[in-house]
């Protein structure tokens, strides 16, 4: 009976982690949305994908809670199909670069590093969009990411003495 219910507390928290942070992610970014959107941006909740350098779980959390901020968006579906593209991309980078990682601070680099091609995209999709320079909004963009992965590594961290991120349980 215990191995049952290991099983099945087990199961609970590889769903319940995964949806918290996607549910944190959209009331992160929705709370903030003027400084979520736009060529000049800065969404916080994009430091949560330091969380796919753990367990590949979390991709999937990040997708569908940037899915559903861009349905948000002042650019509409395009930024639903390019901003949810590059999230998918720079977390999915993030788990395939990071399986080999002993170190903390190396899943946090590369993770912020993974985040380059999402910024890329969507500074193109601004450009296009927005009639605007493309270095100058990809340089906006990647400053807001990078700050972004920068807390958020601060954050994550800290969150790592209390929760195992790898198995999705609080630590004891």
């Amino acid at each position: 009976m215990k191995a049952i219910n290991s099983h099945s507390k087990s199961n609970t928290n590889n769903i319940a982690l995964p949806a918290i942070i996607a549910g944190l992610y959209v009331a992160i970014s929705l709370v903030l949305a003027p400084l979520s959107f736009g060529a000049v941006q800065l969404r916080f909740a994009e430091m949560f994908n330091h969380l796919a350098a753990f367990n590949k779980r979390y991709i999937y959390a990040l997708i569908l809670g940037c899915l559903i901020v861009n349905m948000f968006s002042p650019l509409g579906i395009i930024d639903v199909v390019v901003g949810t593209l590059g999230t998918a991309i720079g977390t999915t980078l993030t788990y395939l670069l990071t399986r080999k990682a002993t170190k903390n601070l190396t899943r946090y680099i590369i993770a912020t590093l993974c985040q380059i091609p999402g910024v890329f995209l969507v500074a193109l999709e601004l450009t296009i969009i927005n009639k605007i320079p493309f270095l100058l909004t990809f340089g906006s963009v990647l400053v807001g990411e990078l700050l972004s992965m920068a807390v958020g590594a601060v954050i994550i961290q800290l969150l790592t003495t209390r929760i195992d991120f790898v198995n999705g349980r609080r630590k004891s």
